[in-house]
């Protein structure tokens, strides 16, 4: 799987280990930045991950920022993408079986480097169960004929 993943620069750090997380999962992956911490406007990275994850080059998106919901509200504005802030393993799991979630957004601020793998690693694994779920997501998506 290739997966962008960006941060703004209080999420530098964090974004470093996941990024070794992924490549020693066997994905490939994009640093779409920040590029160390000097302060960066997140809704920039936001779109850089989101465009690229909605034109179908990256198979999914991980966005770090301080709480992971600027990131989300950011990168919701792209056609395509499901965005979310996971905080736990339950969130990541049900994101995905239920809202085939695939851009993982994540605080740099309230994580200790275990609990990120978790959460990623959950995120990864999980299945979209698809069904009634699908229904729902098009209606979201306004792609299904009421």
């Amino acid at each position: 799987m290739h997966i962008s993943v960006g941060s703004d620069h209080r999420g530098y750090k964090v974004k470093a280990k996941v990024l070794e997380l992924l490549e020693r999962l066997g994905h490939s992956t994009h640093d779409a930045g920040a590029n160390g911490e000097v302060s960066v406007d997140y809704p920039d990275i936001a779109e850089l991950v989101s465009q690229s994850v909605s034109e179908g080059s990256s198979d999914r998106g991980i966005l770090i920022c301080g709480t992971g919901i600027g990131m989300a509200i950011a990168a919701n504005k792209h056609k395509g993408v499901r965005a979310a802030t996971c905080h736990d393993t339950v969130t990541a799991e049900m994101s995905r079986r239920h809202n085939n979630l695939n851009i993982l957004c994540l605080s740099a601020d309230l994580f200790g480097e275990r609990s990120v793998e978790q959460i990623i690693s959950i995120w990864l694994d999980t299945e979209f169960e698809g069904g009634r779920h699908e229904r729902r997501l098009n209606k979201i998506a306004n792609t299904e004929n009421n």
